[in-house]
């Protein structure tokens, strides 16, 4: 079935026993690529955050290979991509090996989502949600 938005798809690989998220995007027809979309990537590092946030709208997904509930929101996630409001970043952070992000955003939880604002500070956090929670909790 042809699909008109780009179709994304989180693939978890389990490498030296460590869990990473990695993105693999499907290219869409020559037509469809100059339609705007939102983005996913994998957290790099503080500086990366602070680069993305100065651009737009973005939020970090901490993100457990073990929890049931990341899991299930990648699941919807892939799924529903194309719900997602065109002009998020999301980038996804290690749960287990973010310790000072974690701490920075106040991040208790697996499976929670930090919207940040332009100087890449912690303006609202959530558990859960998936796409609606997502769109929800980002629309301006």
């Amino acid at each position: 079935m042809p699909q008109k938005l780009l179709r994304l798809a989180f693939v978890i690989l389990a490498t030296l026993g460590l869990h990473t998220v990695v993105l693999a995007q499907a290219a869409p027809p020559a037509a469809e690529q100059a339609a705007p979309g939102a983005v996913v990537l994998s957290f790099e590092n503080e500086a990366q955050l602070d680069a993305l946030a100065a651009k737009g709208k973005t939020v970090v997904f901490f993100f457990a290979s073990w929890c049931p509930n990341c899991r299930a929101t990648v699941t919807e996630l892939n799924a529903r991509w194309s719900e997602v409001n065109p002009d998020l970043t999301l980038v996804i952070a290690d749960y287990d090996k973010e310790a000072a992000l974690k701490s920075k955003y106040g991040v208790t939880y697996q499976d929670t989502f930090v919207l940040l604002d332009s100087k890449a500070q912690g303006v609202k956090s959530w558990n859960s949600g998936g796409v609606d929670g997502l769109n929800a909790n980002t629309a301006s």
